[in-house]
């Protein structure tokens, strides 16, 4: 599945609250998540505009590997 290429990580941290994602600070121009759906877990997103296509890629991946679905499913339900 091919992923959107004009994704900004303000934009990406915006999607995740759907699954329970917070932003819980920012340092310089990264933001910290944390989730406690499924035990905690934290992933950090640079707030660059795009986001570079391997970043996303990886950081869907550690999503849906934490709420146990597939990442084409979260890519489906995130809408990007």
């Amino acid at each position: 599945m091919k992923l959107s290429r004009d994704i900004s990580g303000q934009k990406l941290a915006q999607l995740l609250k759907i699954f329970e994602y917070k932003i819980t600070r920012q340092t310089g121009s990264h933001l910290r998540l944390t989730t406690i759906k499924n035990g905690e877990h934290h992933i950090t997103i640079p707030k660059h505009n795009p986001l570079r296509t391997g970043t996303l890629s990886a950081i869907l991946s550690d999503v849906a590997e934490h709420i146990r679905i597939s990442r084409e499913e979260l890519i489906e339900r995130l809408r990007i």
